[in-house]
């Protein structure tokens, strides 16, 4: 997945201002009347109201202000917003003196000629153009008669994007007056349930912002309000002019118990994935950097800056490689080097000896990096298991070697052949942003401008950590045959640490009892499936607690979704396939009232008696066009199959199950242990698989009665530097160093070469060594506040064949065949469990007939197993006492 092009999603907003328009009446000086306070050149702008509301990521918001004309001649009064360049107008409303003029959106060309009309006839017309980094400006002006109101609604939406671990709206704030009723409000719904949730503004100190600012969160809401009294306003306590001025931050984040979450309204699903806990992929980096004398000077410096900060950051396990290009291309290595202590040292040597000047040879340099890439991989140079990623940063056009830019596309297009992304970071404004986020774009990756400023170097740290840690490659989301229509994005190069992958379309079936996906990529040391399964009527009910949520968020997301990525296609298309995907996205566009750069937004409203034409219009598909869109997951239940083999297992207080199925019958026995004991389960010195249990007690205060239980598992293979430690609270899993962790929320399989993990969302985990070993873990849940019960895991061998015959332990030592005889079974001191004599292992013992409970199919009753059960601890059964299988630590 792309790292998204601007910080996770943006609620851009305001800035309302009054502006003459019309002189002054000179027979009535304003300065003659008491004015109220706020009143800047005969307009008061008495309310502005900033109302978000955010549902799943979904942003709804509405800024409304409100002004009067309190002079005594016609004024004009001007209304500006600042809204996300992500985001999509859909309405615009003017009132005056009680009537609304709506805003219609209609395609671009027909707007277009109301607009050429107006602007003819020297009529004034609202406009939205590039405002800074992350955002556009929307601007209108309208006439208001002496002592007439006006109102001003302008409503955007977008999706959030998470960015580094959160998502996060920001607000422009610059009302450039005071204003008597000022309010910024957030609601905020996430079904996961909200993790954090914080606010800040630029302008205003700490002690003056907590009086004005609250947060809360609680569960599934969040809620913050900006409330500003006119004092608090003030630049200082007895000025007028307003302090205002900057950047108001609302950071979010949801619960990630589970990877995936889904959301199904009215035929219409959102699908959220974001993995946690799993190691990160090593990578192969190729910085391309333009030398060329236009670099000259604060670029140059502060492009080594950023860049010996990134070294700082590389991982052992990365390669990289320098390839500088001006007139002609020179590389730091002859090929990729293992970011080891000493080659970061050279590197920095190399960095710091940069210097610029002469042409730009862009395309030998990308050339020159993605074959070095190429050959890496073709001669195992590199991990097999690494991915691949070239960062090029250019601040001007080709002009050396190869200038034309549909040839130097073709030619990287040639070269890459789709295998890894290409992310094109363009310096400054002269150069030709279209052509490096086109190529960027159609080879999986994605362009960013870095702004001429003091902070260039952050802007380029800031995109490295975007994508420095991805965690899992080849990600591809997955749905039964015939129920899906109109999929957006499934599959991703890469799933990036912080950020989020979402997945949006329609059900074939709106009356589907359930839902259910896969989603697969290749992690660090293994591939993982994770699988959901959505119970619609369990939805359902989710739905009827969201008291502040637009009904159609869904289908309107899906459509957001939709456009935005059609319009991304549509940049590297030709001839019918680029008017098909126009075509499709103004449909959209025009069905959900989107301002897209494929429409515009037309307000109609009188002056002078005549009609007048405003139109709020998107910027064309330039440089800070919308990013791509991430996707998203679902999950299946597992059913274990009954065992081929005899099952030996351990459950509850721990009680010990051995089948033997040629007699038809079971022996079972007790392990009474203190908690924190580790008893060794199984031991296989031949294959070098080990299991061992930790006891825990319950909350019982007397420790005569207290039950006792496994409260952890450790599963390890000493051959393969494989460890899984089990706990019901969570599941973490060790290839050698390289550690991912799971919850019982999650439905996910791993594997790699000899072994399967498969964890069954809130139920059991399936562990498989080859063909011939397997392992199930059953969780045991109770009533977080039960007084005495805790969770607890039950330990279940299915299949044992394969493990030699040295292999020993309390269960291991039972997976060789061992003879045993039963005989004169007579009554016991409980009628209902008779006595018997068994012979077993050269020991007569007195044996009682009962049952345990095999939990495998029903977590909650069991299936009852009859079984002979042997008293003390399994003395006389057992090779020792239990205290021989005593161990210091789980591993």
């Amino acid at each position: 997945m792309a790292p998204a092009q601007w910080p996770c999603l943006i609620l851009a907003l305001l800035s309302c201002l009054a502006a003459s328009g019309f002189p002054r009446s000179p027979s009535r000086p304003l300065g003659k009347r008491s004015l109220p306070e706020g009143v800047v050149d005969g307009i008061e702008v008495y309310s502005t109201k900033i109302s978000c509301k955010v549902t799943s990521r979904f942003a709804h918001n509405v800024v409304t202000t409100r002004a009067v004309n309190r002079a005594d001649t016609a004024k004009e009064v001007s209304f500006d917003v600042e809204l996300p360049k992500t985001a999509f107008i859909t309405n615009f409303t003017l009132t005056i003196d009680g009537v609304t003029y709506p805003g219609n959106v209609k395609e671009k060309e027909v707007a277009k000629k109301q607009y050429e009309k107006a602007v003819s006839q020297g009529k004034t017309a609202g406009l939205v153009k590039a405002s800074g980094r992350k955002l556009e400006k929307f601007t209108v002006s309208v006439n208001v008669a002496a002592g007439s109101k006006v109102s001003f609604e302008l409503t955007y939406e977008e999706l959030l994007k998470r960015h580094k671990g959160k998502y996060e709206m920001y607000l422009k704030v610059q009302p450039k007056q005071l204003i008597k009723h000022f309010e910024i409000e957030a609601d905020i719904f996430e079904p996961q349930g909200i993790s954090m949730l914080d606010a800040e503004a630029s302008f205003i100190t700490n002690d003056l912002l907590g009086s004005a600012l609250t947060k809360s969160f609680s569960g599934k809401k969040g809620h913050v309000s900006f409330k500003p009294s006119l004092d608090q306003q003030r630049s200082c306590p007895t000025c007028t002019d307003s302090l205002l001025k900057g950047d108001f931050t609302i950071t979010y984040d949801v619960n990630r118990e589970s990877p995936a979450n889904v959301q199904i309204v009215n035929g219409y699903f959102v699908h959220f994935f974001a993995p946690q806990g799993l190691p990160v992929v090593s990578k192969n980096v190729v910085f391309v950097i333009d030398v060329s004398g236009s670099m000259h000077g604060q670029k140059i410096k502060q492009t080594k800056d950023a860049l010996l900060k990134i070294l700082e950051d590389m991982k052992e396990d990365d390669y990289l490689n320098f390839i500088l290009f001006s007139g002609d291309v020179t590389t730091w290595k002859g090929n990729l080097v293992q970011a080891t202590p000493e080659s970061i040292q050279q590197a920095r040597e190399f960095v710091m000896n940069m210097n610029a000047g002469g042409m730009t040879n862009i395309n030998d340099g990308l050339l020159r990096g993605i074959s070095m890439l190429n050959t890496a991989r073709e001669v195992n140079a590199v991990p097999e298991r690494s991915t691949s990623i070239v960062i090029m940063l250019t601040d001007g056009d080709a002009n050396a070697g190869e200038s034309r830019p549909k040839k130097i596309q073709e030619n990287v297009r040639n070269a890459i052949r789709g295998k890894f992304p290409l992310y094109n970071l363009g310096f400054g404004n002269n150069l030709n942003y279209n052509f490096l986020e086109s190529m960027a774009l159609e080879n999986h990756g994605l362009a960013r401008r870095i702004y001429e400023d003091s902070d260039a170097n952050l802007q380029l740290q800031g995109f490295y950590e975007e994508v420095a840690n991805p965690l899992l490659t080849g990600v591809e989301v997955e749905y039964p045959e015939n129920t899906i229509l109109d999929l957006t994005q499934n599959t991703y190069q890469h799933f990036y640490d912080g950020s989020e992958i979402v997945v949006a379309g329609r059900l074939v079936d709106k009356d589907l009892n359930s839902f259910k996906a896969d989603v697969k990529g290749h992690g660090a040391v293994n591939d993982l499936t994770f699988t959901e399964e959505v119970d619609m009527k369990e939805m359902e009910k989710a739905l009827r607690e969201r008291e502040y949520i637009f009904g159609n968020y869904i289908e309107r997301l899906w459509a957001y979704l939709t456009i935005e990525q059609l319009l991304e296609k549509r940049k590297n298309a030709h001839g019918e396939e680029k008017k098909n995907l126009t075509a499709q996205a103004l449909d959209l566009s025009l069905k959900y009232h989107f301002v897209t750069p494929l429409t515009s937004m037309v307000v109609t409203k009188p002056e002078d008696s005549e009609e007048q034409t405003a139109i709020a219009d998107k910027p064309g598909e330039g440089p800070t066009d919308a990013e791509v869109i991430p996707s998203m997951a679902y999950l299946t239940r597992y059913q274990p199959q009954p065992p081929q083999t005899p099952c030996h297992h351990v459950d509850g207080d721990p009680h010990f199950l051995i089948q033997i199925p040629e007699k038809g019958d079971a022996i079972c026995f007790n392990i009474d242990g203190d908690p924190g004991t580790v008893l060794r389960l199984i031991q296989d010195p031949v294959t070098g698989l080990t299991v061992n249990g930790q006891v825990i007690g319950d909350k019982s205060p007397d420790s005569k009665t207290r039950k006792t239980y496994f409260g952890k598992l450790g599963i390890a293979n000493a051959q393969m530097d494989f460890r899984i430690e089990v706990r019901p609270d969570k599941i973490t899993l060790w290839n050698g160093a390289a550690q991912s962790t799971f919850s019982w929320l999650d439905t996910v399989t791993v594997a790699q070469d000899g072994l399967s993990v498969r964890i069954n969302r809130k139920k059991n985990m399936v562990v498989s060594f080859g063909d011939g070993v397997t392992f199930v873990v059953v969780l045991h849940q109770v009533w977080k506040k039960h007084p005495i019960h805790q969770d607890f895991l039950g330990f279940y061998v299915v299949d044992s064949h394969r493990m030699s015959a040295q292999t020993h332990g309390l269960l291991g030592q039972f997976f060789h065949p061992f003879e045993f005889k039963v005989s004169d079974v007579h009554p016991g001191s409980d009628p209902t469990k008779p006595d018997a004599t068994m012979v077993v292992k050269n020991h007569r013992l007195t044996v009682t007939r009962g049952s345990q409970k095999d939990y495998r199919k029903d977590v909650s009753s069991g299936t009852k197993v009859a079984c002979w059960f042997v008293h003390n601890n399994g003395q006389g059964l057992i090779d020792g006492v239990p205290s021989d299988y005593i161990v210091p630590d789980l591993f």
